[in-house]
């Protein structure tokens, strides 16, 4: 399994537009085949900040993902947002157990 985490934040002005844009990527990624979980959660703190998860069933799955319709309408529309900041990271999970 393949985790993709971390934060993205958002000129405070442009919060609106990228959680309409983070809601139709949600929706949209979660029919892809091999997707596991895809989500972005507002920070309560700070809701200009965006903790992004996802869970891919491997990196085939997720390489399609990058190739998507969906992902290039997500990617034009944040383009046009001011990131101030954006931290991601992708691991292998290889020994998965429940707790």
């Amino acid at each position: 399994m393949i985790v993709v985490t971390g934060e993205i934040e958002f000129h405070p002005e442009d919060a609106w537009p990228a959680m309409a844009a983070a809601l139709k990527m949600m929706e949209e990624t979660a029919k892809e085949d091999g997707c596991i979980v895809y989500r972005f959660y507002s920070d309560i703190v700070n809701p200009r900040r965006f903790r992004v998860y996802e869970e891919w069933r491997d990196e085939a799955a997720l390489a399609a993902h990058f190739d998507t319709p969906h992902m290039k309408v997500f990617r034009e529309k944040t383009g046009k947002l001011r990131v101030l900041e954006r931290r991601l990271v992708k691991m292998k999970a290889t020994d998965v157990t429940p707790l």
